[in-house]
């Protein structure tokens, strides 16, 4: 074998052992771009919302929230919108027009958002240097607002705090072990924040 047919020779091995190799320790893990889940609004006391049931006027409303949190629908009567996505209002219209109304077609707009300032807030109290209402922020953890708090004060018992979350007609409670987040950087339980949470910071029991 002549020198030029050992170099092509030498050169096809590497190309092959490179191709059987795959990617090399250490590459980017690929990100994907639409991983992030953007949360739906709910609406709040005060917004205004419009219901438009398609091909039936009369049936059309602009209301307001009012403070229990209800809206009076023409046939249907009063409707939860408080605290619900437009989808989930209309879909319980929909439901109750299907007694008056053959395969009613409804649709919820937010006409306008009136709630949105007072709703779109996260709450930190108890055991923190400055208790706090923050504006919410795309992409808010459970940490950067009790950071915007000033951080815990020295009666916290942090490993027992509580993020509240309303859903629905009901509250939800989620442990948070934040003393193991501020002190180890375990961030297991740091959560995304939503609008309208409150931390709770509990203090030790002496």
């Amino acid at each position: 074998m002549n020198l030029v047919s050992k170099s092509l020779f030498l050169l096809m091995f590497l190309m092959l052992a490179g191709c059987a190799s795959g990617p090399k320790p250490g590459s980017a893990p690929t990100v994907n771009p639409e991983a992030q889940a953007v949360e739906a609004y709910r609406i709040g006391v005060d917004d205004v919302v419009r219901v438009a049931v398609w091909q039936n006027p009369d049936l059309n409303v602009t209301v307001p929230v009012r403070p229990d949190g209800r809206i009076s629908v023409p046939l249907v009567g009063d409707v939860v919108a408080g605290g619900r996505t437009p989808e989930e209002v209309a879909a319980e219209i929909k439901t109750a027009l299907e007694k008056f109304v053959r395969n009613p077609q409804v649709t919820v707009i937010i006409d306008q958002l009136r709630s949105h300032e007072y709703l779109a807030r996260v709450r930190v109290t108890g055991a923190v240097r400055t208790p706090i209402s923050v504006p919410y922020r795309q992409g808010m953890t459970v940490l950067d607002a009790v950071l915007a708090a000033g951080g815990t004060n020295e009666f916290a018992a942090a490993d027992r705090t509580e993020l509240y979350r309303k859903e629905g007609d009901s509250t939800r409670a989620f442990a948070v072990r934040l003393d193991r987040i501020l002190q180890k950087g375990e961030l297991e339980t740091n959560y995304p924040v939503q609008p309208g949470d409150v931390i709770t910071v509990p203090e030790r029991t002496f």
